[in-house]
């Protein structure tokens, strides 16, 4: 069978397997033991799963879909440690999407790109330290560290504003919390897109 660019389709366990050979795998041990040296453990798991699941003290929190762009080194948008010496060690929620990630990192010419055997899940099975309880878009928030399993917070989200914004005029008059004036947009929405 061929892809759509000519050449042989492949599985994603293929692809997976072909990842995983490049990398040297560390499990949650290993990990912690690289980040006391000075790698840098990158959670790519998305804000609604690290609120649930609750994050790794330490960990710089970037989600998939901008991760090669925030390590390229030649990236305008990159992250001011972004370099190709650079230790990488990426984790998602149970090891795959982190190990084809990591892989992309290593094609991007970050040699030290790595993922967290089992991810999360490991970590904590591991009963290494995680912060638990609600988890808002912005900046990590201070939270107790606790060893073994999350025990899920409540989650702050703001509320769903749908369809695009239009610029106006806001309404004068009474503003219910959790309401949308038209035209508007208020602190702590979420926008789609």
């Amino acid at each position: 069978m061929t892809g759509s660019c000519g050449g042989a389709a492949r599985s994603i366990d293929e692809i997976l397997g072909e990842a995983r050979a490049r990398l040297r795998r560390l499990g949650p041990e290993e990990a912690r033991a690289a980040m006391a040296s000075g790698a840098v453990l990158v959670d790519i798991r998305s804000q609604a799963q690290r609120a649930g699941q609750g994050v790794v003290p330490g960990a710089l929190q970037i989600e998939r879909n901008v991760l090669e762009w925030r390590f390229d080194p030649r990236s305008p948008a990159r992250l001011p440690q972004a370099s190709y010496h650079l230790r990488v060690i990426v984790m998602c929620v149970e090891g795959y999407t982190s190990s084809l990630a990591a892989a992309s990192l290593q094609d991007l010419g970050v040699a030290g790109a790595t993922d967290l055997a089992g991810g999360f899940r490991a970590w904590q099975r591991a009963g290494l330290p995680v912060i638990a309880g609600p988890v808002v878009p912005g900046p990590v928030v201070p939270g107790p560290v606790v060893p073994g399993p999350v025990v899920p917070g409540p989650v702050v989200p703001g509320p769903v504003v749908p369809g695009p914004v239009v610029p106006g005029p806001v309404v004068p008059g009474p503003v219910v919390p959790g309401s949308v004036v038209p035209g508007s947009v208020a602190p702590g929405s979420v926008l789609p897109g």
